[in-house]
C-alpha cells in the first residue's frame, strides 16, 4: 500500500492488512474495501471491482474474469481470499478503539467515521426500539469507503456559481460514484477560503453522513475551508435550520437531498436568504425533475444552477466529468472562457 493509506491499514485485521500491503495498488486509486464474513475480500479500485488472492494479486471481477482466468468462474471464486467472522470483528474493534458502546449513535445510523475521514458502513442485525433502529449487533458486513480529496476540482466552475458577489444556489446531479460529493466538498472549501476575485464567506455544512467534512471526534478530517462550520451526524433538515439560527452562514450545504423533509429545509434556507449547495442522485436533470419530492424545487426556481456529472465516451475521459450545466430555466448555460482553467477531473 502506498503512502497515505496508513490510517486504513491500522484498522484492518492483521491478516487482511498483510493482503493489502502485498497488493500492487495505490492508495489514491483505492475507493472501497468490502468485508463480508465468509465471502471474498473485495475492493473498488480505479472504478473497477476486484477480488484479492492471498498474495495480494488483484483479480478483476465481472465478465473479464472468465476470459483472463481459467478454468471457470467457480474455481476463480474459490481461489479468492475470504474474510472470516473473526477478521470482521477485529476490524470493527480497531475502528471503534475497542469501545463500540461509545458509538451508539453512529451504530444506529449504520456507519463509523475513523481518523482520516474514512467511513465504514455497517450491516448486521438491527435492534429495534418502538419501531426505530436503536443499534446494530452481529455486524458481519463492512464497507470501508476511503476519503479522497481532489483539491481544485471545482475551481473551473466558480464563474458559473457567482452572480457578482452572490453565490447562486446549485444542485449537483450524478449517479452514485461519479464524484458529486467530492465536487461539493471542494466547492465548499473554495467558497469558504475565497480565491482570486472571490472573497471568502461563511458556510454551514449539515453533514448527516459525515462524508463532506468527515469529522473525527468533532474535528474535520477533510479541508472544508477556514470559514466553514460543520454540524456532524445530524439529519440534514434539522441541521440546516440549526446552522442558520446559530452560525449566520451566507451559504449552507448538504449532500444527497431527496426526502420531503430535505426539500422543505432547502426551501426554508433559501427563504432566509442563504444560498444552498446540494447534491442529488440522478442520471439527468429530467430524472431529478420527475421525482415527486424534488419536483417543486424546479417549479419554484430554488436552484439557479444544475451541474450534471457523468462519463463521456471520448477517449481519455474519466468518470466525474462535468457533462452539462443548466440554468434556473432548465436551459444549458453557454461555456465560459474560464471553464477549463484550474480544475481537475474527479
Amino acid at each position: 500500500m502506498m503512502k497515505g493509506g496508513e490510517e486504513i491499514l491500522k484498522i484492518l485485521a492483521g491478516p487482511l492488512r498483510g493482503v493489502l500491503e502485498r497488493a500492487a495498488c495505490s492508495f489514491e486509486g483505492l475507493q472501497e474495501l468490502k468485508l463480508r464474513a465468509g465471502k471474498p475480500f473485495l475492493c473498488q479500485y480505479e472504478g473497477q471491482e476486484y477480488g484479492f488472492l492471498e498474495n495480494g494479486t488483484l483479480v478483476p471481477m465481472g465478465g473479464e474474469v472468465y476470459r483472463r482466468f481459467s478454468p471457470g468462474r467457480e474455481e476463480v471464486l474459490q481461489s479468492l481470499r475470504k474474510v472470516s467472522e473473526r477478521e470482521v470483528r477485529e476490524t470493527l474493534e480497531y475502528a471503534g478503539s475497542y469501545s463500540l458502546y461509545a458509538y451508539e449513535e453512529e451504530l444506529r445510523q449504520g456507519f463509523l467515521t475513523v481518523q482520516g475521514g474514512h467511513r465504514i458502513g455497517l450491516a448486521g442485525k438491527a435492534v429495534l426500539d418502538g419501531g426505530k433502529i436503536r443499534t446494530l449487533k452481529y455486524i458481519s458486513f463492512l464497507n470501508i469507503r476511503l476519503a479522497h480529496q481532489v483539491k481544485g476540482c471545482a475551481k473551473a466552475l466558480l464563474p458559473y456559481l457567482y452572480d457578482g458577489k452572490r453565490i447562486r444556489s446549485t444542485l449537483i446531479i450524478s449517479p452514485p460514484g461519479f464524484g458529486k460529493t467530492t465536487l461539493l466538498r471542494d466547492m465548499i472549501r473554495l467558497i469558504s477560503d475565497g480565491t482570486d476575485g472571490y472573497a471568502g464567506v461563511t458556510v454551514g455544512v449539515a453533514d448527516e453522513r459525515s462524508e463532506l467534512a468527515a469529522c473525527y471526534q468533532g474535528i474535520p478530517q477533510n479541508d472544508v475551508g477556514v470559514r466553514t462550520d460543520v454540524l456532524d451526524a445530524c439529519p440534514k433538515a434539522q441541521g440546516l435550520f440549526m446552522l442558520i439560527r446559530s452560525m449566520s452562514p451566507q451559504v449552507v450545504a448538504a449532500d444527497e437531498i431527496g426526502s420531503d423533509e430535505d426539500v422543505l429545509a432547502v426551501k426554508k434556507a433559501a427563504c432566509c436568504g442563504c444560498s444552498v449547495l446540494a447534491t442529488a442522485h440522478g442520471a439527468s436533470v429530467a430524472e431529478i425533475r420527475g421525482k415527486p419530492s424534488l419536483e417543486s424545487l424546479f417549479k419554484e426556481g430554488i436552484f439557479e444552477r444544475y451541474i450534471l456529472l457523468g462519463q463521456r465516451n471520448e477517449k481519455g475521459k474519466k468518470v466525474g466529468q462535468v457533462l452539462e450545466i443548466f440554468g434556473q430555466d432548465g436551459k444549458k448555460v453557454p461555456a465560459l472562457e474560464d471553464e477549463r482553467k484550474g480544475g481537475e477531473t474527479l
